[in-house]
């Protein structure tokens, strides 16, 4: 896991400390919200992710009153995970890369097909992808 960390770190601009935990917040977003087939698949191929996703999955993912406001409010999905990575000091353009770069990590490991299959399940997931 530590090359892609170091590869997504890269690729974005950041330090591989954040680049490891907005990886983890991006899978374990994908985890909660994509296809449970596909994204299982996905996760278990790219070597390291379940843990990754373990130690990372809820840092910044609302929790308690406003996170439960912020749900009702439609402060979740594609656009909570958004809130959540800027607030690891993340901009668009840094989450646009961390995306992108993301999804090839996964496509190298997990295949095209399963990728999209994870990407289509994902209301609004496409057009940062």
């Amino acid at each position: 896991m530590s090359e892609i960390v170091t590869r997504i770190a890269d690729s974005v601009g950041i330090s591989p400390d954040v680049a490891e935990k907005a990886l983890g917040m991006m899978l374990g977003f994908l985890q909660r919200e994509a296809a449970d087939g596909p994204v299982a698949k996905m996760i278990e191929a790219i070597p390291g992710a379940a843990e990754l996703v373990a130690a990372h999955n809820g840092e910044g993912a609302g929790k308690g009153l406003l996170g439960g406001l912020m749900s009702a409010i439609g402060g979740g999905g594609i656009m909570g995970l958004g809130q959540q990575l800027m607030s690891q000091g993340l901009g668009m353009g840094e989450i646009s890369t961390l995306a992108k770069e993301t999804m090839a990590v996964a496509r190298e490991y997990a295949g095209a097909d399963v990728v999209d299959e994870v990407v289509a399940s994902v209301p609004g997931l496409s057009q940062f992808v």
